[in-house]
């Protein structure tokens, strides 16, 4: 009789865990959270969004579009409320995410991470676990106007910070850009997109391999002066501390920096002659450039789509995930965002649809930056926006600002 008891048990909970995720009998709705500003463009998502409901009437799907900042406290209400089904998470979340059991965790085959860049795949897993499907993979680059730099006599793009400097020099004193290079530097998470990077760049890094935060390093420190000097020589722009990634778009696009650092979106924006006053030929587009030993360093900006916890239609949430992250969607929408499949980067529609920014990820793609990937880095990258934009504003030393940096992280990861 116990073990009867015992068997329906089992059988119980295994008609739980696998209903979970069971389709329901009639029509539903899902709604998706997305973010406003790069990556996929609304459009784009909202028309993939209408081919997925063509080919599952059953299944309505509706879209909902957020500045980044917002996403992450939107995904974290979700998950108690429900309000969410799919959502687009971040990288530097899913550590904290995985840890809270505010998503819940997926599968992929040995074949599909196979054929994922590291990472597009590496934004979604924390101690070995998938907690969601990759869906942008995207990064920094560095964009030039070519017709300034040969204004002011140079042939190519800088492959060093220093020379970058050394030309912006250059254009400010001939007059053809007052402020030749832009920055995403306002208090926002697009702010440590920058940071981390050029820590890597300039030989620092914000945690180390065991875990350990080394903020209080070297390295960090020369990339926080190298920031706050190229503002106080005027070589960066003194509004750097103000932009977002569409001010920096804007920036460039009206013809107002010769360098900016930004994701792919920019690139097919900058040449688009309905928003920008560039002429499509003077766009460039090049790795970012290193320093010293280190060839290049880049964001990884990889996003995937989740399964919210609090979801209700799990099932056809995952459905939906698996068509927009699927290699007929990121076939055909690749213009402001590059697959994540990288056997996509040989199909000729893809390399078609933009020659000159496949050939440079396929190099950028090497020199992937991490924020890094623990529970309290939302809580870090808070307090270091503050402390690095009080050095950029000539407020405070790199020096004193990177040790309260670094009591800050040791006093959240004993937390954690």
């Amino acid at each position: 009789m116990k073990t009867i008891r015992v068997f329906l048990v089992l059988c119980l909970l295994v008609a739980l865990i696998t209903g979970s995720l069971a389709f329901a009998s009639g029509p539903v709705t899902i709604n998706a959270l997305f973010m406003k500003q790069a990556g996929y463009s609304e459009e784009d998502t909202k028309s993939g969004t209408a081919e997925f409901e063509k080919l599952n009437p059953k299944i309505k799907v509706q879209t909902t579009f957020v500045a980044y900042e917002e996403l992450e406290q939107k995904i974290i209400t979700s998950a108690q409320s429900g309000s969410y089904d799919v959502v687009l998470s971040d990288g530097p979340f899913t550590a904290k995410f995985a840890q809270a059991k505010i998503l819940r965790e997926v599968t992929l085959s040995e074949a599909e991470k196979k054929d994922i860049f590291s990472g597009a795949l590496g934004s979604c897993m924390y101690k070995g676990k998938i907690y969601g499907l990759p869906w942008l993979n995207d990064c920094r680059y560095l964009f030039y106007n070519k017709s300034m730099l040969s204004k002011a006599g140079f042939s190519a793009p800088p492959k060093t910070m220093s020379e970058m400097l050394q030309q912006a020099k250059v254009i400010k004193e001939k007059g053809i850009a007052q402020y030749p290079i832009a920055w995403t530097w306002a208090q926002a998470e697009a702010l440590m997109c920058d940071y981390v990077p050029l820590a890597t760049i300039f030989g620092g890094g914000l945690v180390a391999k065991n875990g350990k935060p080394q903020i209080n390093s070297e390295g960090n420190k020369k990339a926080l002066d190298f920031m706050a000097g190229s503002i106080k020589s005027g070589l960066s722009n003194p509004k750097s501390t103000e932009f977002l990634e569409d001010d920096v778009k804007g920036t460039f696009e009206s013809g107002n920096a010769a360098f900016a650092f930004n994701w792919t979106y920019m690139y097919a924006a900058a040449q688009d002659p309905k928003e920008s006053k560039l002429a499509p030929a003077d766009v460039g587009i090049a790795i970012i450039p290193g320093e010293g030993k280190v060839v290049s360093g880049t964001c990884n900006g990889g996003q995937p789509l989740g399964i919210s916890a609090g979801s209700k239609h799990p099932a056809e949430a995952l459905k939906y995930m698996k068509y927009l992250t699927s290699k007929q969607f990121q076939q055909k929408y690749c213009s402001n965002a590059l697959p994540i499949w990288i056997s996509l980067y040989d199909d000729p529609a893809v390399v078609a649809s933009n020659p000159a920014v496949v050939k440079v990820a396929k190099e950028q793609y090497k020199y992937f930056v991490n924020r890094p990937i623990v529970p309290y880095y939302g809580e870090l990258s808070t307090f270091m926006q503050v402390k690095i934009q009080e050095v950029l504003l000539g407020k405070k030393t790199s020096d004193v600002a990177l040790k309260e940096c670094q009591a800050k992280a040791e006093e959240l990861a004993t937390k954690k």
